[in-house]
């Protein structure tokens, strides 16, 4: 019986061979003396009853394995798939017939592009020796270069599937990731992919990439695409901040122009309404009293007609009537002339007011 060790040399403690190390040698001399000095006349047989105890000891403690509550284990026999196994102790056939692989199918999973997070123990997690910068830099649909950093959150779904239908998933997933954002950065300006157009290029990442898990069969379920920090390349990096701070010097004197006109011109609209109204109520007034004056003058004539001598005296009196009250002067009849002298206001030359 022989050994492999770390170097593909078939040689081993046990073969004899000129590179074994003394000091293993007689540490093992002295192991085999101690056994037979515990087991004196039957050293053989003793060994292979310890080693019949030993296999049965390991194969009782590879029989049984838990399942933790977010996974399931798929159990393989001689490598076939046999079944699933929900969260819990279970037993299965020792000796390695039986192998159960544990899948964490409620765990939320995730996967960075463009940077690392401390501490991550999924070796898919981050780009690992792979290049952060490579994977983010991407071109607009208008030639500009930008450096965009997204989160991918996932979970497994299909544990068979997982397994079985495609050599490494995890990578495959960030191979599909990496390709659908690129082509969705690609249909796009770099000034949506940086201010108003992130939302909707989540969105439609998260779609496609749904439809690629699903074509090739990697038992994923795409939960969330999230971009994270989106910047310009280092070179342009200046002359960009300079461009992206005048567009929003122009969105903020748009904004303050469109405060102004907000504040001033329902203002006007308000005064403008209130002059039509006082308008329309003065010109239905001038109506209402030229029909109203009409209509008495029609009312006269009529009486008139009737009675021209009457009406005339009727209206003569009434016009006195009307007027004389308001006037506070004293009346001067000449008895020789028979004239009326002028009408003197000897109230108001007095200092009285009517």
């Amino acid at each position: 019986m022989s050994s492999q060790n770390g170097n593909g040399d078939k040689s081993g403690p046990w073969s004899g061979g000129s590179n074994t190390n003394p000091d293993l040698e007689e540490l093992i001399r002295k192991g085999q003396d101690r056994i037979k000095q515990i087991m004196p006349g039957g050293g053989s047989r003793n060994v292979i009853i310890l080693a019949i105890l030993a296999l049965i000891t390991w194969g009782a403690w590879s029989a049984y394995y838990t399942v933790p509550s977010d996974s399931v284990a798929v159990v393989q026999r001689f490598g076939k798939y046999l079944k699933d196994v929900p969260p819990g102790l279970h037993f299965k056939l020792p000796l390695g017939i039986d192998a159960a692989t544990i899948v964490p199918v409620k765990r939320q999973l995730k996967q960075e592009f463009g940077f690392t997070t401390p501490g991550a123990n999924d070796p898919y997690q981050s780009s690992g020796s792979r290049d952060d910068r490579r994977e983010t830099e991407m071109v607009t649909g208008d030639l500009n270069a930008a450096l965009v950093e997204w989160v991918v959150q996932y979970r497994i779904s299909d544990p068979v599937k997982f397994l079985f239908e495609v050599r490494e998933p995890n990578e495959t997933l960030r191979y599909v990731s990496e390709s659908v954002m690129r082509e969705v950065v690609g249909d796009r300006t770099v000034d949506e992919v940086i201010t108003i157009g992130r939302q909707e290029i989540e969105s439609e990442a998260l779609t496609k990439m749904q439809e690629l898990s699903i074509k090739y069969a990697m038992g994923l379920s795409i939960d969330q695409v999230q971009l994270k920090n989106i910047n310009p390349p280092q070179p342009v990096q200046e002359s960009f901040n300079e461009v992206n701070q005048a567009q929003q010097e122009k969105e903020k004197l748009i904004n303050e122009a469109r405060r102004d006109y907000n504040k001033v011109i329902p203002l006007a609209e308000g005064e403008k309404d209130q002059r039509i109204r006082e308008a329309d109520g003065y010109r239905l007034k001038r109506i209402n009293e030229a029909e109203g004056d009409a209509a008495r003058f029609g009312a006269l004539l009529a009486e008139y007609s009737k009675a021209p001598e009457v009406t005339r005296r009727r209206i003569y009196i009434e016009t006195l009537q009307d007027v004389m009250p308001d006037i506070r002067s004293k009346i001067i009849v000449d008895e020789q002339t028979r004239s009326i002298l002028p009408l003197l206001n000897l109230d108001t030359q007095n200092g009285d007011r009517p």
